[in-house]
Formats: C-alpha cells, sequence, structure tokens
C-alpha cells in the first residue's frame, strides 16, 4: 500500500492543488512548535504574558520596541506549556498591525528579547533549518493525503469503521506494526522546533528515504574484516555468522559465495549492512583507506528495508525471513539537527543493557506482563586491530534489534508506535488514539476519556517507574521509542521499549539487587552508568515517559475533548502514586519519599532543545525545569 512517488513531481497536478495549503499547514505547525519552546525554556519569559479576561487571546509587551505581540488564541496549559491555536499579531506603536506568519518573521522580531545572545551563525542556522523543516513537512502532508486514502480504502474494503480495526483485518502483528510506525512518524518530537530538518538530503532523497512516506531503501551487506572489528552480543549469541546466517539466510548465501569467489573464508570477515545513501555520500569516500587495504570489502548482497520512525532503524521487508531482526545504522546525515552515527558506546552498551533488562524482566514476571522489549542481540563497529581506537568506527557500525519473540508474544494484540497515537485517521481525521478510546461508536463522554487515560497511564507508568525504583534502570519512554499493544477492545495492555545503547542506570540500586553493568568509558563520551547520583537517570525517566509521552497524550486528550483544565493531570496524579504505592515495601523509606517528592512535587527537568540549536549543541546537556503538573493537580480525583 505505497502510492507513487511521481505524486510529489512539481508539474503534477496531484502536487499543484495541494501545496499551497500544505505548506501553510506546515508554518502553522512550525511556529506552533516555535513559540511552545520559547515559552517553555524562558527564552522569552512567560510570565510576561498578558491574558485577556475572556478567551484565549494574550499580549506579550516588547517594551524595547514600544509595541505589543498578540496572540488570539494562546492555550495556557499545564506544566509551563502555552500552545498557540490562532494568529500571531504585532501591534506597534500608533496601532500598525502586521501579522506574524512564519517562524522567521518571529524569530528575528523576537531575538532582542531573548535571555541571552545568539550568535548570527545560530539564528541563521535555526532559520534555516526551520525553513528546511517546513519544506520537508509540507511534502510529507502532499503525499500523507494519496496515502490516507489507500489506507482508508483498505478500512472500508474490510468492512472496518476504523483504520485500526481494518488493520486487524488485513495485516500480520509485525506488518502492522511496522506500517504504524512509518505512517506515525508525521509530527515527530514535540519540542523540536526542527523536527522534519533533513538539510543534506534533496526533496526527491527525503521523499525516497523517509519513513513518513512509507519508503523502502535498499541495504548494502558489505563485508568487514573480522579483526578489524569490537564485537558486543547477549549470552545466547554463541556465533554471529551463524546467527546472521539464521536471520539473514538469502543474503548470508549470496554474501558467502561472493567472498569464496575472492578466494576468501567467510569465518574471517563480518556481514556489515550499510545505508544506501550512507554507502555512496560517505562511506566510499571516508573509508577509502581501508576499502583499499582491503580490511573493507563493499561488494555484497542488497537487502529491501522499510526505515522506522528514526530513520535509522530499518525493518527488512515482509519478504524476509520472519526472524530477521530491526537493523540500527549510522547515517551521516544532519537530521533534526544532529548528525546520525552510531557511536561505540551503543554498540557496547545495546546488548549489555538488553541482557539485563532480560534477567530483571525473568525475575519480575515482566512487571506483571506489562514489559518487554526488542533485545539489541548482536552489535559491533569499526575498530582498527593495531591502532584500536573508537571514534573512526562511529560511521562503520550496526545494532541488530530482535523482534519476533516480542512480536509473537502478542497475540491478539495490536502494537502501535506511539507518536501514532497523535496523527490523525484516515478514516476521518481525528487523532488515531480516538479509535481507541471509541471504538467507532460516536464521541466518547469525558468520563470514558478519562477512565481510558487512566488505565493507558497505569499500564506505561507500573514497569517503567517500576523498574528504575528498583534497579535504577532509566528506559527512554518517549514517543518514538514505546510500542504500546492493545487488545481488540483498544485497552493498553503492555509496553515494547526500544533503543538501549545511549539509556542511563544507577549503579548502586542495581547492584544492591545482585546486578551489575560493565559501562563503557571513554575520554569525551559521557557516561550512561552512574555510580554518586541518580538524578541524570531520573531526569531521563522523567523526560522521556512523563514530559514527552504522559503530558503530550494529556494534552492532546484534553484539547480534542474539551476536558476540565486540569483533570487528566489529576489523572496521571493518581496512577503515579498508585505506582509508588505498589513498590513502597521494596524501598527504603528515605529514598521513596526523595523519589516521590521528584516525580510529583519538584519541576520537572527536560532538554533545552531550541537553546541547544541556537549554541551550535556546544553543549547536549542543557535542561530547563519545568513547572511540575501533577503538583497543581493534587487534589482527591
Amino acid at each position: 500500500m505505497k502510492p507513487e512517488l511521481n505524486l510529489l513531481h512539481p508539474e503534477s497536478r496531484f502536487y499543484a492543488e495541494r501545496k499551497n495549503e500544505a505548506l501553510a499547514t506546515a508554518r502553522r505547525n512550525a511556529l506552533r512548535r516555535l513559540v511552545r519552546c520559547l515559552f517553555a525554556e524562558n527564552i522569552i519569559d512567560s510570565k510576561l504574558l498578558v491574558f485577556a479576561p475572556h478567551g484565549q487571546g494574550a499580549w506579550l509587551p516588547l517594551w524595547q520596541a514600544h509595541a505589543l505581540l498578540f496572540f488570539d488564541n494562546l492555550w495556557a496549559a499545564p506544566a509551563g506549556t502555552f500552545i498557540n491555536r490562532g494568529d500571531i499579531t504585532l501591534v506597534e506603536n500608533g496601532g500598525v498591525r502586521t501579522a506574524i506568519e512564519t517562524p522567521d518573521e518571529l524569530i528575528q522580531l523576537l531575538r532582542p528579547h531573548f535571555d541571552f545572545a545568539p550568535s548570527d551563525e545560530g539564528i541563521a542556522g535555526l532559520k534555516a533549518d526551520m525553513a528546511n523543516s517546513i519544506a520537508n513537512d509540507a511534502l510529507a502532508r502532499i503525499y500523507r493525503d494519496a496515502w490516507n486514502a489507500e489506507l482508508r480504502a483498505m478500512a472500508q474494503t474490510a468492512g472496518a469503521s476504523t483504520f485500526l480495526d481494518g488493520l486487524r483485518k488485513t495485516t500480520g502483528t509485525r506488518d502492522a506494526a511496522v506500517l504504524l510506525d512509518q505512517w506515525g512518524a508525521l509530527e515527530g518530537h514535540p519540542f523540536y522546533p526542527t523536527w522534519k530538518s533533513k538539510p543534506d538530503l534533496s526533496p526527491q532523497e527525503v521523499a525516497r528515504l523517509s519513513p513518513e512516506f512509507n519508503a523502502r531503501v535498499k541495504l548494502r551487506i558489505a563485508a568487514l574484516r573480522g579483526d578489524m572489528a569490537y564485537v558486543e552480543r547477549m549470552p545466547h549469541v554463541e556465533d554471529v555468522r551463524a546467527w546472521f546466517a539464521e536471520r539473514f539466510p538469502a543474503q548470508w548465501a549470496d554474501w558467502t559465495a561472493r567472498l569464496n569467489a575472492r578466494g576468501l573464508d567467510e569465518k574471517d570477515w563480518l556481514p556489515l549492512p550499510i545505508h544506501a545513501w550512507h554507502l555512496e555520500h560517505f562511506v566510499r569516500r571516508e573509508y577509502a583507506a581501508e576499502i583499499g587495504e582491503g580490511i573493507l570489502i563493499l561488494d555484497g548482497p542488497d537487502i529491501e528495508t522499510l526505515p522506522t520512525m528514526s530513520f535509522r532503524t530499518m525493518a527488512p521487508a515482509a519478504d524476509t525471513n520472519a526472524k530477521a531482526p530491526f537493523i540500527k545504522l549510522p547515517v551521516a546525515l544532519w537530521l533534526t539537527s544532529e548528525q546520525r552515527s552510531l557511536q561505540a558506546k551503543s554498540i557496547h552498551m545495546g546488548p549489555r543493557i538488553s541482557t539485563l533488562i532480560k534477567r530483571i524482566l525473568a525475575e519480575e514476571n515482566n512487571f506483571g506482563n506489562t514489559l518487554d522489549i526488542f533485545p539489541e542481540e548482536v552489535a559491533y563497529h569499526y575498530r582498527h586491530a593495531v591502532r584500536r581506537e573508537d571514534r573512526p568506527g562511529r560511521h562503520l557500525s550496526v545494532a541488530f534489534r530482535a523482534c519476533s519473540d516480542a512480536f509473537g508474544r502478542s497475540e491478539g494484540l495490536l502494537p502501535v508506535t506511539v507518536a501514532a497515537l497523535f496523527a490523525a485517521s484516515p478514516v476521518d481525521g481525528r487523532p488515531l488514539v480516538t479509535e481507541l478510546i471509541e471504538r467507532g461508536k460516536g464521541r466518547a463522554p469525558a468520563a470514558q476519556v478519562e477512565a481510558w487515560f487512566g488505565q493507558y497511564a497505569q499500564t506505561v507508568l507500573h514497569p517503567v517507574v517500576g523498574i528504575y525504583l528498583l534497579y535504577g534502570i532509566g528506559l527512554e519512554a518517549h514517543q518514538q521509542n514505546t510500542t504500546v499493544l492493545f487488545d481488540a477492545g483498544g485497552t493498553a495492555k503492555s509496553l515494547l521499549i526500544r533503543d538501549f545503547g545511549d539509556g542511563r542506570t544507577y549503579a548502586p540500586l542495581l547492584n544492591a539487587r545482585g546486578h551489575e553493568l560493565k559501562p563503557y568509558v571513554h575520554p569525551g563520551i559521557l557516561p550512561t552508568v552512574f555510580t554518586d547520583d541518580i538524578e541524570p537517570v531520573r531526569t531521563f525517566v522523567i523526560d522521556a515517559c512523563l514530559v514527552c509521552h504522559l503530558h503530550e497524550l494529556a494534552l492532546l486528550l484534553s484539547g480534542e475533548y474539551g476536558l476540565a483544565p486540569t483533570r487528566l493531570w489529576e489523572v496521571l496524579r493518581r496512577e503515579t502514586e498508585r505506582c509508588f504505592d505498589a513498590y513502597a515495601p521494596r524501598l527504603s523509606t528515605g529514598f521513596l519519599q526523595a523519589e516521590r517528592a521528584a516525580f510529583l512535587e519538584q519541576p520537572w527537568p527536560t532538554r533545552s532543545v531550541l537553546r541547544m540549536h541556537l549554541l551550535k549543541y556546544t553543549d547536549y546537556r542543557l535542561q530547563h525545569a519545568l513547572p511540575n503538573p501533577l503538583l497543581a493537580a493534587n487534589r482527591e480525583v
């Protein structure tokens, strides 16, 4: 179910009819994100806002300019969240009014009022990345019209009243999960003003390589000399080559035959998937010496894959072996303002943390059967046998993420990547999550929405908070890394979590329960295993699970259903308290009290993404604090 990309050709009628509307929508989306980031990070002081006594209009005084900035519909939501849902107008001295319609205009207008002085280079970089993001967003929305039409037809043909029911009736578990992961990639991270920025790619390349275009991308299975690689694997993987051969039998046979034809023994080499773009635009040039020395052989078979929401984690196509894992790769592109390498830290730590979590899940009965993972069974990177330096391998590496067991255990359950819940259903244009709540039976009343959200929040919080409190493990349970399994009634039953290479862990808690995790240590690389303070791990959990996931879902549902302003945060507080109560007998009193206060009372820490961008990412751990919305919701529910 893949519309042709020629629909996006500038001369096509389909493109021409939709271009202006798509660009306008993308600009509004970008402005909304920018306004939100400016106030959330306190780059512009939200305390200066003056709200109208009625409605949701607000003025921001710009005293230096003798002007006012008027937002005609600005929602002051919990957690210091300001969501612009209307027009923005500059009102100057004498009553002159100018509509602010683009992020460029807003950045230029507000720059003198920032709480710091960004460089001209930082401002120019932000403007350029936002412009690129808008263009790519518009292109994706045009394509989405055609894709949604095909998905609607699929649901109608299946006799389904909702998109998700249509998937249940027509698509297997794994294929449905991958489709939703691609389809749900449109909106992206809620705090990234440059969420679709891919400045190294042409519009044609963006469409050909990105998940939101239902892309298919070939990987080349190259050969890396075995003595020139560092390999990390989970204990059950006794032989990496035999493991690969079982999961990719056709490619293994072809790959082996090519090596043998050169007079080489396959046991001396490792199969190394390389992304098609990365191969042609980076590897051939940057690793020319290794190619010339015979360390890296680029001749090999190809495998067709589907890029998932992260762009460079690839799902082998449906006709590949059912045991084929997802493949995470480096792609030397600037995506969302960061270059996507796959560093040695991720290679070392992914299988180690996967092994650890699997052991804990066995001990904890998967936290009441609410948690499973996509384990990173095997990972490796180029490391020269003599020089033995890790850094050159950050663009010549791979991590294999098993998925067949997790999908196989989800009988009757539909896996939905959380970000997809926020996307507009192809059937009725409302957020996909409403299909799960309403089940095609009409608009849900407030009580039904609150009950659904409470059960969903408990499904998410119970394992994520539990493994943190008991073992000091921080799961990055944000919208992209979290898949929720729903039953036929739309009820959330359990989680699947992925991506452990940069996961954070607090060693003292882990050691106290009889487990160990060997950290990766390298000069200049930020640590992920902490011994002195649990704060970095706690921040990781709160930011991903509460700020970027549950808070966002509460915002969406509150707006969609017109709920009382703090009602879902009251529900979220209740469910968070239930989690702490459930684990209290296994925790020390002092630790329990400190963590309850951090989650329920104290400000929530989160990454300062816009500020980092303006500072050209000189510090990747800048963060700010949001008012804790659970504190304001502290009353009987």
